[in-house]
């Protein structure tokens, strides 16, 4: 089966490893990694960039193997999550810097098409955490009031 936005059919993916239990070169236990999750956030760094900081400059390879927890469920037990998931908020931004363009390139359907296809995207996305409840039943994309949640 197709790809929903791109005729792509490949299979070509990163693979996690197998083993399922800590590593026997990692250094920080659970406790610390949950420190070190949470003072992260506290500076303000999104789950994804704590993931990389914590890969890249702690040797942390998973998170979810070394504390039993992914990095969302840390932060929501320490109410640091944002009160927009960070997949929704980075297709805002992908909005805003589109309509940009726009206003500059009026003829530009090829933006306009990308434009259509990243609007959608964010509805089922609204449609699914409203579901999963991660955001109030009573919120509503707006393109005109979005620049708020950028700012």
């Amino acid at each position: 089966m197709a790809r929903m936005y791109s005729r792509a059919k490949g299979k070509s993916k990163s693979v996690k490893p197998i083993r399922k239990t800590n590593q026997s070169w990692q250094r920080y236990k659970d406790k610390e990694v949950e420190l070190l999750v949470t003072k992260l956030a506290k500076e303000g760094k999104s789950g994804s960039e704590i993931g990389l900081i914590l890969r890249d400059s702690y040797g942390v390879p998973s998170v979810r193997q070394a504390t039993n927890k992914t990095i969302s469920k840390i932060l929501d037990e320490k109410k640091l999550s944002k009160e927009i998931p960070e997949d929704l908020l980075a297709l805002i931004k992908k909005v805003i810097m589109l309509n940009k363009h726009l206003e500059k390139n009026k003829k530009d359907e090829g933006a306009k098409h990308g434009l259509n296809i990243t609007e959608s995207k964010i509805k089922k996305l609204v449609k699914y955490y409203k579901r999963a409840k991660k955001i109030p039943m009573d919120w509503k994309y707006d393109p005109e009031r979005i620049k708020i949640y950028v700012e």
